[in-house]
């Protein structure tokens, strides 16, 4: 058995996460939480701008991994996202951290 942590899954969208993107997004949010993964991370380094379709397939995602009982972060989100999730008060809704390295100390300590 390897010493890494499988429970956590990385997601790393790139680009402009838009109604094309979105499924594709949430289909592989569903198929880590059915192999099992207790905490997910999308990490938004790479993601330029996130429409309303975006942010829907993320709440849409949000529920599945909440329905498995795992847990859903978010890290390094641009300004654009920043701004849209303060404007739809999903701010207070999803659990975002500054950068993957934030999350990993919290990550570890919890």
């Amino acid at each position: 058995m390897s010493s890494t942590n499988t429970k956590v899954k990385i997601i790393e969208p790139a680009g402009i996460l838009d109604g094309t993107k979105a499924s594709e997004f949430r289909q592989e949010i569903g198929e880590s939480v059915k192999n099992g993964a207790e905490t997910i991370l999308i990490d938004f380094k790479d993601v330029t701008f996130m429409d309303s379709s975006g942010l829907g397939a993320l709440v849409l995602a949000l529920k599945t991994v909440r329905a498995a009982h795992a847990s859903l972060c978010i890290c390094s989100i641009n300004e654009q996202i920043s701004m849209l999730f303060e404007l739809t008060s999903m701010d207070r809704v999803f659990n975002i951290f500054p950068d993957r390295k934030t999350f990993e100390e919290q990550h570890a300590n919890s």
